[in-house]
């Protein structure tokens, strides 16, 4: 497969630095799990290797801020564009090291936005010294009820009961943020220290199509009791936007370098295969650069509404919407276009398509799809002005 490119963004040379980083990064990722392929390895464990990589990129403190000594990418101050760049690239690498890239960065983003001081620099000295990587563990069985609870004991400790699932990298992120429900219904974020703590995990729930190298799980924190210290921000406020919704953009940009990535897989076989003059073929391709040259338009719309200042929230959350569902239609038919391209032939090892197939459609499967239309068509149906008007951006 051909290295990815990226469009150079209006950025300072610390912010392309990194984005060069990712690039080298994401093209390691690529070869070396089309090595394993070839080996006939299915790789179901967490991609230490490639962590590893990633910390020596400095990529692992990108999303810090650059008074403790971080990159400043994480979208909280400016360079948003440039860190969904970032994001992709890391995305056409590796989508389950994307996956849980992406969580490091949105849990560390979360410490800036709402930590105290003291979390700040706690975060800082774990990820500069420590290695740590951060996450966000928020989903939880049904019905409501039954996820995470904490308890008020008084004294300034807390008791929590209950667990969380989809716990991407489960016992290899050793600083979640999980939400728990406090006794009077409202939702308390918990910054969690996973070596100080008993938590009983669970990998055996994780049986998935695709992603399996998240290596996620189910987590039993029932019995833990926790300070003050681990306690982020005032109730509530992790469904601040345009943080909540409006933060989707980043795993958009990993979807997106998932599906570029199958794209220039597609392209490298015929062209490998000396396939590229039949017209249906060209057809196909051309339609496949369409689709993820306009992704890349998303995310670059997206970013300019983010930054638009003053932010409406509501217009981040309506304009992220619109990205989401696009990539993923994109992404969709990039998949399906790419198996009439490489046929069963190219659907089977070492080939990539089965890896990149499985991993994409998982991936995919973000929650609340319906909501989200439904969010999108709220916002354009209430909104008085031309169209225009529905996402004046900060071009």
């Amino acid at each position: 497969m051909d290295k990815p490119t990226s469009s150079p963004p209006p950025a300072d040379g610390a912010w392309l630095d990194l984005i060069t980083r990712a690039t080298a990064f994401a093209g390691r990722c690529a070869e070396l799990s089309a090595q394993r392929d070839a080996e006939n390895l299915t790789v179901t464990g967490f991609p230490e290797t490639e962590f590893g990589w990633l910390t020596d990129a400095g990529l692992l403190a990108a999303p810090l801020p650059r008074r403790v000594g971080g990159g400043g990418l994480n979208g909280v101050q400016g360079g948003t564009f440039q860190l969904l760049q970032m994001l992709k690239q890391v995305g056409w690498g590796s989508l389950p090291v994307g996956r849980i890239y992406e969580g490091h960065v949105n849990a560390l983003a979360l410490v800036e936005l709402f930590g105290s001081d003291e979390q700040q620099a706690r975060a800082a000295a774990d990820v500069l010294e420590g290695r740590r990587v951060f996450g966000v563990w928020n989903a939880e069985e049904e019905p409501p009820g039954v996820g995470l609870k904490i308890k008020d004991l008084g004294d300034g400790r807390y008791r929590l009961e209950g667990g969380k699932i989809f716990c991407s990298g489960l016992g290899h992120v050793t600083r979640p943020i999980v939400g728990a429900r406090t006794e009077s219904g409202a939702w308390q974020m918990c910054l969690l220290p996973m070596e100080q703590i008993a938590a009983r995990l669970d990998h055996s729930w994780w049986q998935p199509m695709g992603m399996e190298a998240t290596v996620s799980g189910t987590v039993d924190l029932t019995g833990i009791e926790l300070g003050n210290d681990t306690l982020l921000g005032p109730p509530d406020v992790y469904y601040q936007e345009p943080w909540f919704n409006g933060g989707a953009i980043r795993f958009v940009a990993v979807h997106l370098g998932g599906a570029q990535a199958l794209y220039d897989a597609a392209r490298a076989y015929l062209q490998k295969g000396r396939r590229t003059d039949h017209p249906i073929q060209r057809q196909r391709a051309a339609e496949m650069a369409m689709r993820v040259e306009s992704g890349d338009l998303w995310l670059r719309g997206g970013a300019a509404v983010f930054e638009r200042q003053p932010t409406v929230a509501h217009e981040v959350a309506a304009y992220v919407g619109m990205a989401r569902l696009s990539v993923e239609a994109i992404a969709q038919d990039v998949i399906r276009t790419t198996e009439r391209m490489v046929g069963a032939r190219g659907l089977m090892r070492p080939f990539p398509f089965p890896r990149l197939i499985r991993d994409l459609t998982m991936y995919l499967r973000q929650p609340a799809p319906d909501a989200v239309t439904d969010r999108v068509g709220r916002h354009v149906l209430d909104h008085p002005g031309p169209a225009h008007q529905h996402w004046p951006k900060s071009f």
